[in-house]
């Protein structure tokens, strides 16, 4: 039975302010040499000042006094793929800088240091009470909320966000320290930093460089600025050591980094939502946005760099879903959720407890009732929107020329060059036969699929009319519309018109849908009202009554801990290893396809591995570790995070999760959730024996 359990060490995302009280000892009783306070303080450097959030969606960490910073590859990959053309690949051949001034600065990019924390929950639960409605208690919250961030910001020096955690029943505020002077230094080509594609996403055995590197800039007096020739290096509070000693089983191993998001609290209703509506939507919707990109992405190296980033990233999460719908039924989550819910709902209805959590579960399950289609209808159309960059152009590019249509003379010169700005940046990143079959596909699939939920009014109009092939429609859309070329637009601001404007094809029909898929009936308004309350008083009341057992909070992209070590899977006859905890250069080798998109290598990785040219990154069993696995707790935003041994020290990069515990962000599977990490040992072999770029190891602290 896997939920309710006990907390387990090796479960859990941690705030670092409560490691003291209540993970310290237990670290410790597992192998750590540090002391609370060397992992999380105010007042002095520590670990938590070598890790960055990275860009916003990753997590990354200082490896150098230099300021050079380690991430995954698909981390870096939007930057690597902006940074490169046809003529010079960087995400095709790599790249590594044979000094500072080589380092490459990609348009926006920046890093997120944490500063501190702290517990401001009565603070703001003291502005609200429970007859409020949940637009109301909305409201005071984020009133509160807005002068906490202001008293801390220190005048705009700092980021102050303030976040909720179980639910609502909690919340704290983060300090944090951007820098947006961030350049590349370097990566692998993509067949070592993708190797394996997405046949091997999310599975294990796992042998694949997804590392790359960057380097934060500052002002003179290591303070964040602006990209200028003039900055330097920052020194940084703290770095991370790198040991190359290795792991073995057994090991301890932690992890510090930004997990995106879990929803261990989940009711029963909104798993079985997901499982048979939401998800096998988005699956569809994904698949279908990335199949159309495909067909182009194959014809030249130009358009294959134009959808990179948006393909890996659809494949990504279009892998990930149908792994959490194989994985959430196969183990029965809903019923065992359910479960649980029973039983609350028992105590909930005695006399005490009644008239406070009397109506929770039914409320709950009401909402999910009255909400399944409309899940379904929204996944399509979320994919729809994420994988056609003409899907919300009425929100995007189409708000800010209506903005620009109704301003005066001298508010229209203020706005035409962000406007120019934005389309340009836009048009680099679209090629317009693609986005054609990408919007009649989605459009298409939309229409035939969403329909136990109303459509959007044009599409059901447009569909009708041409029984549902949106193809001619679409082409003859895109012949008339403003938004298909930066010409196009350049015209309309020499000569705005807002009749224009508000008839073209593409403006109104996204509008439509956009407007859609915000509008909800005053049913579903009042039952998602009735559920946020009750959600929020399920989890105060498991808690409350412990029959919920979680101790942590829900990832929401602050930083955590966890902790646990490393830790093989049943014997596989895949993996070449003595032990099921790691893979080796040998057995990516076998693993090779000439000419192969995903399994590709290099000649020279061939060759290295023929001749077990491993220089002194070899491990004692004479082999190139190149994966590994621990029992670590982690999720999406926790690739690129550091896995730190028991003294602090680099052993590896994570960077995904197994399929077989896909379910993992609704429920930690004890037995089979593993974090897949590069061993930093194939990480330096790459940069110093493979890529010949030795400086660059050369800056770090290597230890054994």
């Amino acid at each position: 039975m896997l939920m309710p359990m006990s907390v387990k060490a090796d479960e859990g995302m941690w705030f670092l302010m409560f490691l003291e009280r209540l993970n310290h000892r237990d670290m410790q009783k597992m192998g750590l040499q540090l002391t609370a306070e060397e992992i999380y303080s105010i007042n002095n450097h520590s670990l938590k000042d070598a890790i960055v959030q990275f860009n916003g969606g990753c997590t990354a960490e200082i490896v150098s006094k230099d300021g050079l910073v380690l991430t995954n590859h698909h981390c870096g990959y939007d930057a690597i793929a902006e940074l490169s053309s046809a003529e010079k690949n960087l995400l095709k051949d790599g790249f590594w800088a044979e000094n500072r001034k080589s380092e490459i600065k990609p348009s926006s990019l920046f890093v997120r240091f944490f500063v501190r924390m702290d517990d401001v929950s009565k603070r703001i639960l003291s502005k609200v009470n429970p007859s409020m409605s949940e637009a109301d208690r909305e409201k005071a919250i984020n009133q509160e909320i807005a002068a906490i961030e202001k008293e801390n910001n220190e005048g705009g020096k700092y980021t102050v966000s303030v976040r909720p955690f179980f639910q609502g029943n909690e919340y704290y505020y983060f300090v944090y320290q951007d820098y947006k002077d961030v350049r590349l230094v370097g990566t692998p080509p993509e067949s070592l930093g993708k190797f394996g594609g997405d046949t091997d996403n999310w599975e294990w055995p796992r042998h694949t460089a997804d590392f790359s590197m960057f380097r934060v800039y500052a002002n003179a007096d290591g303070s964040p600025a602006e990209y200028s020739e003039n900055n330097v290096p920052l020194k940084p509070k703290h770095y991370l050591p790198v040991n190359i000693g290795g792991v073995k089983e057994n090991d301890y191993a932690m992890i510090l980094g930004y997990p995106g998001r879990t929803n261990r609290w989940m009711p029963a209703g909104g798993i079985e939502q997901n499982v048979k509506f939401a998800y096998p939507a988005w699956v569809e919707g994904a698949k279908t946005g990335m199949d159309n990109m495909k067909k182009y992405m194959d014809q030249s190296d130009a358009l294959n760099l134009i959808y990179a980033s948006k393909y890996a990233s659809t494949a990504n999460y279009w892998k990930n879903r149908q792994g959490m719908i194989d994985a959430l039924s196969k183990f029965g989550t809903a019923k065992t959720k359910a479960g649980q819910e029973k039983k609350f709902n028992t105590w909930a209805n005695k006399p005490a407890n009644k008239a406070k959590y009397g109506n929770v579960v039914e409320n709950i399950n009401k909402f999910y009732g009255l909400t399944n289609e409309k899940s379904r209808h929204d996944n399509y159309l979320q994919q729809l929107f994420r994988t056609t960059s003409f899907g919300t152009i009425g929100r995007t590019l189409g708000r800010q020329l209506d903005a620009y249509v109704k301003a005066d003379a001298a508010k229209r010169a203020q706005l035409a060059p962000a406007i120019e700005e934005m389309a340009t940046e836009m048009y680099k990143e679209i090629h317009i036969p693609a986005e054609k079959d990408l919007l009649a596909a989605q459009l298409k699939l939309y229409a035939t699929k969403a329909t136990g939920y109303a459509i959007a009014p044009a599409v059901k109009k447009i569909g009708d009319e041409n029984n549902n092939d949106f193809t001619k429609y679409v082409n003859a859309a895109f012949d008339l519309s403003i938004f298909t070329s930066l010409d196009r637009i350049k015209a309309f601001l020499a000569i705005p018109n807002q009749a224009m404007l508000e008839s073209d094809p593409l403006y109104t029909l996204t509008n439509d849908m956009i407007t859609h898929f915000n509008t909800k009936s005053d049913e579903i308004a009042k039952a998602q009202n009735d559920y946020s309350a009750s959600f929020r008083l399920l989890v105060e009341g498991l808690r409350e009554s412990k029959i919920g057992t979680i101790k942590y909070p829900d990832a929401n992209s602050t930083l955590r801990l966890t902790y646990g070590k490393v830790r093989s899977l049943p014997a596989d006859k895949r993996n070449d290893a003595t032990i099921n905890n790691y893979t080796t250069l040998a057995g990516q080798v076998k693993k090779y396809k000439k000419g192969d998109q995903e399994f590709d290598l290099p000649v020279k990785v061939l060759e290295m591995q023929k001749d077990k040219n491993y220089g002194r990154f070899a491990d004692k069993d004479g082999s190139l570790h190149v994966n590994f696995l621990t029992d670590n707790d982690i999720t999406g935003g926790n690739s690129g995070s550091p896995v730190l041994n028991g003294k602090g020290e680099l052993i590896g990069l994570a960077f995904d999760g197994n399929i077989e515990a896909m379910a993992g962000d609704v429920i930690f599977d004890a037995k089979l959730q593993r974090t897949i990490n590069v061993d930093i040992r194939y990480v330096l072999w790459v940069i110093e024996n493979f890529s010949g770029a030795k400086h660059i190891v050369d800056e770090m602290t290597l230890v054994k």
